[in-house]
């Protein structure tokens, strides 16, 4: 099958939005690994101050974790599906989160505007048509010293880890989405991660888009070697001077 992009993508996520939250709930450390995630952006305090964005926030679980980490940042989260959007806007949050709809190729079109301190995006470079104009315009919307982490499934490039990938999405995965009617969706997941970028490759990337500090972290359990944690900061105004 070829990957679904764009519209088709957007489309998918929309029908799949009803039963999202249920599938992601049997994935084990689906929530903490986010959090984690968050925690290794190593922003200060509880966020007092700060402007995050949450790009590709899906039904909100992303939004959740930044929420839970960093109670007084006031948060921007976008997606492309209406649907997914929908679903995280209709939850109940405290004063200070917004949801605006758009693909994350035309944030400033829908009035996304920086500087950010930081950005945070989970499983969505892997989905979008071209990632290295998406960093470009990440890059753009931090503050000179903002922070990016990116919370993705990347392999590490052992086979075994694309194995475990495998029976995962064909023994558990696939089949319950397929029940639900969404099976198109997750057979593009599998693939999608498949044929993304390694861990490694994918720091390259970053660290062509004009980070800083680039690293990709591990994270635990069945995931290791499957899900890792990018973090990176753009150049203080004093090494873009230099």
């Amino acid at each position: 099958m070829t990957l679904l992009r764009d519209e088709d993508l957007a489309t998918a996520f929309d029908h799949a939005s009803r039963s999202y939250d249920a599938l992601v709930a049997v994935n084990p450390g689906y929530h903490a690994h986010l959090r984690r995630s968050v925690r290794r952006l190593g922003l200060p305090g509880h966020g007092e101050g700060l402007r995050l964005l949450d790009l590709g926030c899906g039904t909100g679980a992303s939004t959740a974790a930044l929420r839970s980490v960093l109670p007084a940042a006031e948060i921007t989260a976008v997606d492309a599906s209406a649907g997914m959007l929908g679903r995280a806007a209709a939850k109940s949050w405290a004063d200070g989160v917004t949801f605006v709809h758009a693909p994350a190729e035309r944030l400033r079109e829908a009035g996304v505007r920086g500087p950010f301190d930081a950005v945070f995006a989970a499983y969505l470079f892997r989905n979008v048509t071209d990632p290295d104009a998406v960093l470009a315009a990440v890059h753009g919307l931090l503050r000179p010293g903002g922070r990016l982490g990116v919370h993705e499934y990347a392999l590490s490039g052992r086979n075994t880890d694309r194995a475990v990938w495998t029976l995962v999405c064909r023994g558990v995965v696939q089949p319950a989405a397929t029940v639900l009617g969404d099976g198109a969706l997750y057979r593009h997941l599998w693939r999608s991660v498949v044929e993304f970028d390694t861990a490694g490759r994918f720091a390259g990337r970053v660290r062509a888009a004009g980070f800083r500090r680039v690293r990709a972290l591990p994270l635990p359990g069945w995931q290791t070697g499957i899900t890792h944690t990018f973090v990176a900061r753009r150049a203080t105004a004093d090494e873009e001077a230099a």
